[in-house]
């Protein structure tokens, strides 16, 4: 289906202007990257030399995968039960915009400031390593593959997170709720990337590109699904 992208747009402004107004979304976008930044960052920081061996043989850095994963999950779920409780909902659903339209401007809204977020945390990280951190540290744990890795999959699991968050958005009635269920909803993807980072599923090739294949595919069911489910008389009739 052919998307009238002036429409997108439109949705996509309207959130992030929204955004700039609600409490609850800065501070998620605050509060996340900081949990995962500071403490992994001074652990790093004080490793001595002699442990660089160490992690070698691990991909700690793809623990900073769990930005993208609960980040977007927190934002989009205020997607949709936000403008119902702001009585600004029934608006746009009368409009022309199709439920499609619709989805993906609100998909792309959060999904914008999450990856740009996650990319800005991560390169600060790697500067702070590159920088401070013992002689022999920063080649061992900064690696070309682990920093692809990062690139490629920060917005692949950002897309599924806010899928799955607007998913829970449409059918709640409070924000807080919405939110804790988006981020507990998410954070298998936080468990897997830990796993991974620390070693525990062993990183290859294959590994990479099966999971690289499996999120492509859950975000574009996750559009198709959301977008079917998508029950624009249900959601104006809640709202009245």
């Amino acid at each position: 289906m052919k998307l009238n992208e002036r429409r997108v747009r439109a949705i996509v402004r309207k959130e992030l202007r929204d955004y700039r107004r609600n409490r609850a979304v800065i501070l998620a976008m605050a509060i996340f990257p900081l949990i995962f930044l500071i403490q992994p960052l001074l652990e790093v920081l004080l490793l001595q030399s002699s442990q660089s061996s160490q992690l070698r043989h691990q991909h700690v850095l793809l623990y900073m995968l769990s930005i993208a994963a609960l980040v977007p999950a927190a934002v989009a779920a205020a997607s949709v039960v936000g403008e119902r409780q702001q009585g600004t909902l029934e608006p746009v659903l009368t409009t022309p915009i199709r439920r499609e339209e619709f989805v993906v401007g609100k998909a792309l809204a959060p999904l914008l400031p999450s990856v740009a977020i996650a990319y800005v945390v991560y390169a600060f990280f790697l500067v702070c390593v590159e920088l401070f951190a013992a002689p022999g540290i920063a080649p061992a744990l900064i690696r070309g593959t682990d920093v692809l890795a990062q690139v490629i999959f920060t917005p692949l699991l950002a897309g599924c997170s806010i899928w799955i968050a607007i998913a829970i958005s449409a059918r709640s009635s409070d924000i807080r709720v919405a939110q804790q269920l988006s981020i507990l909803a998410s954070l298998p993807w936080v468990v897997v990337a830990a796993l991974i980072g620390f070693d525990v599923i062993h990183a290859t090739l294959g590994l990479a590109l099966g999971l690289g294949a499996a999120l492509l595919v859950m975000n574009r069911l996750g559009w198709r699904l959301v977008s079917a489910t998508f029950d624009r008389e249900r959601l104006l009739t809640a709202t009245k």
